[in-house]
């Protein structure tokens, strides 16, 4: 006799076992499968910057406050430069429109600079500043400077370098051998004969007369002999490679940049290519 309670429905061993594990699926022994496998679930933030570096290989990393978020850096520079631009370009519209640009432009410079614009400088005349009496010594002895030694500065150029070291403290007499000495040593100057030996530099001008010649000791050279002024007299030598015009005794001859010798204590000058000879008598000068 078969119960009431028994149900038409025939359930299977498996079916039974998943309905108790609710739903889950199960083993071939009935027991529930368990995935180990963790799951994650991105923020936002990361899945905003996960598209970015999709499409630009290039893109940001840092995402710090002080980033524009969502562009590559790249792209960022380019918005600071072009905010950057648009400041400058504005600035200097405001300044266009308005009177004084240029003073405002130069104070804000010197702000930025952390520094004054210098003073101009002054340029007075050292003459100026001396005594009546002092003027006059001065005034004299550049006369007598100028006319001892010529062919370089002017009278009004030595006056002001005597002027000069007389306002320094130095007095007339002293202020004058050192102007001396220092005018003897600029190019084109004529050095009294004398002077020669003492001059600091190499090549010298001089001007006399062609006392003396004698006839050479080698073929190199072209004439030798002595040239004399009221001061003193020196030998010279005219090299045959200088290809010189050749002089005579009895003439006035100027001698520009020769070049200083010594030989047994003793100095003389030579007339080398870069020498030149003039003939002041003859109102002109000749060199070849």
């Amino acid at each position: 006799m078969s119960s009431n309670n028994a149900s038409g429905k025939v359930v299977s061993v498996d079916e039974q076992a998943f309905e108790k594990a609710g739903g889950q699926a199960v083993d071939e022994d009935g027991f529930p499968v368990v995935d180990e496998t963790p799951e994650f679930e991105a923020a936002v933030e990361q899945e905003t910057q996960a598209k970015v570096d999709a499409n630009h290989p290039d893109g940001i990393a840092d995402t710090s406050e002080d980033r524009i978020h969502g562009v590559t850096l790249e792209q960022e520079e380019r918005i600071r430069a072009r905010e950057a631009e648009l400041e400058r370009i504005s600035a200097q519209a405001e300044l266009g429109t308005q009177d004084g640009r240029e003073q405002r432009t130069r104070e804000v410079v010197s702000e930025h600079c952390g520094r004054d614009e210098p003073a101009p400088a002054e340029r007075t005349d050292p003459r100026e500043k001396l005594a009546q009496e002092e003027l006059a010594a001065v005034n004299k002895q550049a006369m007598r400077i100028s006319d001892e030694v010529q062919g370089g500065w002017s009278r009004a150029v030595v006056a002001k370098q005597l002027a000069e070291k007389v306002q320094r403290g130095r007095d007339v007499t002293k202020a004058v051998l050192e102007t001396l000495e220092e005018l003897k040593a600029v190019p084109g100057a004529i050095v009294p004969i004398a002077d020669v030996p003492d001059v600091p530099v190499g090549e010298v001008t001089v001007e006399g007369e062609i006392t003396q010649l004698w006839d050479p000791s080698d073929t190199s050279i072209s004439q030798v002999g002595l040239i004399e002024d009221d001061s003193g007299k020196i030998k010279f030598t005219i090299w045959e490679a200088s290809r010189k015009t050749v002089v005579s005794e009895g003439e006035t001859v100027r001698f520009r940049a020769v070049k200083k010798n010594w030989y047994q204590g003793r100095c003389s000058i030579a007339i080398t290519g870069w020498s030149r000879i003039e003939f002041p008598e003859r109102g002109r000068w000749w060199e070849e």
